[in-house]
Formats: C-alpha cells, structure tokens, sequence
C-alpha cells in the first residue's frame, strides 16, 4: 500500500492474549487510541469469551471490529489436567491461527495492515509484522519490574545459575533498580520450575524479540513509580512507552453495578477501618488458609468485605458467616475499583496481581500481600520493601497470626501512617502523569503518532 493512502486509512490490528486481566487493560488503550483518530479502523482479536468482558465494560466506537479468534481447544478435546494445558493450546496454535485471522480481517475490511500491535506474550509477531512491512508494537500489561526480568532472564541465568533453593533471599543488585529483589521473587521459568514448558520458552523469546525487534513496547505503568527501572529500559529499548495506568487514562465506558449493595455497606463505616479482601479472578488460596484469615478477622474485629464466591464458603470455619454479620459483608463480587476508592477502606488484602496493586495506588490503600505465582512475588517484593506501601504475610503464606500481625501494622501503627503518605505521593504521581503535561499524556500521544503513521 503506498504511504499516502496508509497515512489516510490506517489499518492496525490487534491481537491481545485471552487469560488472566490481558485483554481488557489492552483494549481500552486501543480504544482511546480509536477515540483519537476517528479515520483508521481497529481490528481487535481475541477469543469469544475473553471478547466478553469487553462487550460488557466498554462502548466501542465505529471503527474498533472485535474479531473472534479460535481458542485453539480442537473439537472433542479432553483436558487431561495439565498445569497450564488451556493457554499451551491456544498458544501452540495461535501462529496460523493469526495468519489465517489476518487475511479474514483485511478480506472483510477492504484495507491492508499498516500496523500490529500486540500483547508481548507473542515472540512471533516480529516475523508476521516483516512479512507485511508494518511496524510491530508490543504491549506490557504489567510492571516494569516484570518485563525487566524478562529481559534480563539470559543474564540472570548466566549469574546468579539456574535452581538452586526456591527461598533464595540473594538480590538482584546487578540489574537496576532490582536491588531489593530477592531470587525467590521471580517468576516461575526464569530460574526455576520447568524451563522447558511451552509457557516458559514463550517469555524467555519474548524478552528476546522485545529488544531486537520491537518498533516500541508500551507498558501499563507510569514513569515515576519505577523510574530506575524505566530509564534503564528507556536505553535499551528502540522505544518504552509508559503510558498508563491503563484504567486511568482510559476508563471504562460502563460502570458494573453494585448488585451487592458494597458502596452503601461502606458509607456506615468509619474512614479508614475497614479490610478489603479479593484475590482475583484466578488466584485463590488453598483449603487450610480461609480459616486463618477468618480467624484473624474474627480475632481482631476490623470491618471487612469480602469478595468470596459461594463455592468456596465451605472453606470458612463453622458459623463464621453467622457471628461475623454484623463485622463483616461477604460477597461473590465487589466493583473493585470503586470499593479501593472508597473512604472507609483501610487496607487491601490481595494477591498483588499487576492491575489490583495499580488500583490500590489510585484509592490510596496500603496492602497486605499474598503473592501465588508470576510477577505477584515481584510486585509484593516492590509494594513492602521498595515502595513501602504494604506488607507480605510472613512465610508467604496466610496464618492467623501473621494476618494480625499485618493487620495491627497498617491500621493502628506508625508504620501504617507511613505506608498510607506513600501510597498518597505515588497516587498523586500517577493522577499528574496521565495530565496533558504528564508523562503518561506524552507517551500515549507519542504512541499514536507511531499506531497511525
């Protein structure tokens, strides 16, 4: 296609990874991006169900196509148990699956590719963004603490060698800004685990591609919450966009209702007392972990609301949901964001998921973190002893004691006082970046200009 006409009828096509929070932080930069520039056209894939929640958060505008993609599940399919088995297959065929999804999208549309943007999971897209002479933007849901290990993982290996024992407390003081970070931190497939799974492989390639064939990697993050971290990337990389916090600079178009009445729960309680617990969507912990957590609750009377699922209250010790009534609310979802915000909130007992600590930052709450497995060890290593913003559970895991422990440090001691003036200065660090002169403003529209040029 000669320039003139790409320049005036932009194509960009999307592909976004369908697990975990990918897709949504993902899609709603794309489409800001649509909002921005009403003459190109936005072709987004991902799977039917992941393209679900995006029908349901945000209104898309005339020229975003959300286009289903295979989920890579052949018909007839027995899932064996496999650690991992749902996303292996996806992404085993994800390489023909978006060749074939490329020629259906520019069929349909009537415009040829003039630019692939992708979630960086996909080390393959380089070769399919050579193939069309477009350039290849990568997307980083995460922290840059997150995508710096990856980058740096052939290094790390060379270093630090791979095993060894899980608890490993020797730091990364040889990368930057890694200084606090503790090998027992990283994540599964960089030392340890199986390093030769098909999940592995995929993020040891993409810290590859990243850096030698990247047009410009755009993460979820501001600049001044890792700025070592950032500067360091920023010189290696050919262009490190942070642009967000996603959920910030692009909002979503509907707001889930409150259906269990959380909000009106939390205007009768006192500011600053009550314990918000969610551990995600994907994340849950194990049997003997929910009656330690109750217990501590119980034990020390602090107002919570918790998002727990009916399923899972079997795991709560006997008569808790009755003594607690008038202590606590239990529910199988809270409007998360808007709970964080809330005045009454106090503290956020979570997993430590990359978009749960982003929305802890934006309401201004400490944290008491349980990390399970990815970058959550990474981002609870940052919250507690870089940032200062939170505690982990001692032992990474939840006792009743433990949580008490937690509790008393951040609601009632000095220490919380302090963690709750950091949390506020990082806040309003992330509410002055997405501003017109901010940093985040600045890298969105240098992202635009590369989206449709």
């Amino acid at each position: 296609m000669p320039r003139t006409a790409a320049v005036i009828h932009p194509h960009v096509v999307v592909f976004a990874i369908p697990f975990g929070s990918h897709v949504t932080p993902l899609f709603s930069i794309i489409n800001r991006l649509a909002n921005f520039y009403p003459n190109a056209l936005f072709s987004f894939f991902c799977t039917q169900k992941a393209n679900k929640t995006i029908f349901s958060t945000y209104r898309m505008g005339p020229n975003v196509k959300v286009f289903d993609l295979w989920d890579g599940i052949p018909e007839g399919y027995v899932f064996t148990g496999k650690h991992q088995e749902e996303i292996e297959l996806f992404m085993k065929a994800a390489p023909e699956s978006f060749r074939n999804s490329l020629k259906a999208s520019v069929a349909e549309t009537g415009r040829e590719v003039t630019c692939l943007v992708t979630d960086a999971f996909y080390w393959f897209a380089p070769e399919m963004a050579e193939e069309m002479k477009v350039p290849w933007l990568a997307c980083w849901t995460a922290a840059a603490t997150s995508i710096s290990v990856h980058f740096y993982t052939d290094f790390i290996r060379e270093t630090y060698g791979v095993g060894g024992p899980a608890g490993n407390e020797e730091t990364l003081n040889l990368i930057p800004g890694m200084s606090k970070i503790q090998i027992a931190d990283l994540p599964e497939g960089v030392l340890f685990g199986n390093l030769e799974s098909l999940f592995s492989e995929m993020l040891h390639k993409m810290g590859r591609v990243l850096l030698a064939k990247s047009d410009a990697v755009f993460i979820n993050s501001y600049e001044e919450l890792d700025p070592i971290i950032t500067n360091d990337l920023k010189s290696r990389f050919k262009q490190l966009l942070s642009t967000g916090p996603f959920n910030l600079v692009a909002p979503p178009s509907t707001v889930p209702a409150d259906t269990h009445g959380c909000l009106a729960w939390l205007d009768k309680q006192k500011p600053g007392s009550v314990a918000c617990i969610s551990f995600g969507s994907v994340a849950t912990p194990p049997p003997h972990e929910f009656p330690a957590l109750a217990e501590a609750l119980e034990a020390t009377k602090v107002p919570f609301i918790w998002s727990l699922k009916d399923h899972a209250k079997v795991h709560l010790p006997n008569g808790f949901v009755d003594t607690t009534k008038s202590q606590g609310l239990i529910v199988p979802w809270i409007p998360q964001t808007e709970v964080l915000a809330h005045s009454a909130v106090g503290v956020f007992i979570t997993h430590c998921g990359w978009n749960s600590v982003l929305e802890s930052i934006e309401g201004g709450v400490p944290m008491i973190c349980r990390p399970f497995f990815g970058d959550q060890r990474l981002n609870a290593r940052t919250v507690q002893d870089v940032w200062e913003i939170g505690l982990k559970v001692e032992g990474g895991v939840l006792t009743k004691n433990g949580v008490i422990d937690c509790l008393d440090h951040i609601l009632w001691q000095e220490k919380g006082k302090k963690m709750r003036e950091n949390v506020r200065l990082l806040k309003e660090l992330a509410e002055r970046a997405i501003e017109p002169e901010g940093s985040s403003y600045k890298n969105f529209m240098a992202l635009a200009e590369l989206v449709t040029s």
